[in-house]
């Protein structure tokens, strides 16, 4: 499996699972309130928030096949930017609320049913509730450096779906808690990587510059071997300019800056698991 498959692969699980979290959730509820006819349009939410997401992950690399020199290269840096915005908000926005998801889609789906128009009510809370987190699945996927990701991408997703059928078709207690801790602290990495990634391709443009910290091109190149593993999964450069990395360590102090304001609370634990399906 190359570095872009693992990069991919941790993408594809964090994110899938917290797809699963969801649709799980709200089967579990149809079932308890005797609703199962309703997972119908839970199910049509979910292929068509898949659709969405691959569409979109189509425009982004229709996009970038469009545009070439400077315009290319604007266009990838500005997308790494705003990738690792998006991964930072998803990381921080799973930890804080996700104690509170249960309950939330929960209610969704009971003021949903309540009202007229149930069943395309239903259909519409699943579908943005799994299209965002398709989206941002794309985006990162499309974001992440090296080739070859579909590989881990589909590995990814598709254990994402076993942790959904253990919880939830056979009442397996998973430890949620350190998954999305662990995952986390990964996901920060990897975002320290893209905005790193993303501020070399504007130095490339010429919008940027500054002088270079070091250059290890010769002795470890960041296009091949274990460079360019460090490369994907680090965000190593081997002659990063000083900007470069600047917005490196600045990425990480921020981080650090959130952690220490309390932002977060207790993320997700197996006590707020639904009862099985």
């Amino acid at each position: 499996m190359s570095a872009g498959d693992l990069s991919a692969l941790v993408i594809a699980l964090r994110e899938g699972v917290e797809m699963t979290l969801v649709v799980g959730i709200i089967l579990a509820y149809l079932s308890q309130i005797d609703a199962r006819g309703a997972k119908r349009w839970v199910w049509a939410g979910v292929a068509a928030a898949g659709l969405v997401s691959l569409l979109f992950l189509g425009v982004l690399n229709a996009l970038e096949g469009e545009t070439a020199g400077t315009a290319q290269q604007v266009f990838e840096g500005a997308t790494l930017l705003l990738a690792a915005a998006f991964l930072t908000w998803m990381i921080f926005w799973m930890l804080r609320q996700a104690r509170y998801l249960r309950t939330e889609l929960q209610r969704g789906v009971a003021e949903t049913l309540a009202g007229g128009g149930a069943a395309w009510g239903l259909f519409l809370l699943v579908f943005f509730a799994v299209a965002r987190e398709g989206v941002e699945t794309a985006l990162l996927l499309f974001a992440a450096p090296g080739e070859g990701k579909l590989v881990g991408a589909v590995v990814g997703l598709v254990a994402a779906v076993g942790i959904g059928v253990l919880i939830y078709a056979f009442g397996r207690r998973l430890d949620l808690r350190t998954f999305f801790r662990v995952t986390g602290i990964a996901l920060v990495v990897f975002a320290a990587g893209l905005v790193t990634h993303g501020f070399h391709e504007l130095v490339e443009a010429g919008l940027a510059g500054g002088p270079t910290v070091f250059d290890l091109r010769e002795i470890l190149p960041d296009s091949a071997g274990a460079g360019a593993v460090l490369r994907t999964l680090l965000g190593y450069s081997a002659d990063p300019t000083l900007l470069e990395a600047l917005a490196y360590l600045g990425y990480y102090a921020v981080i650090a800056a959130l952690a220490r304001t309390r932002l977060v609370t207790a993320p997700f634990s197996t006590a707020d698991v639904p009862n099985p399906i």
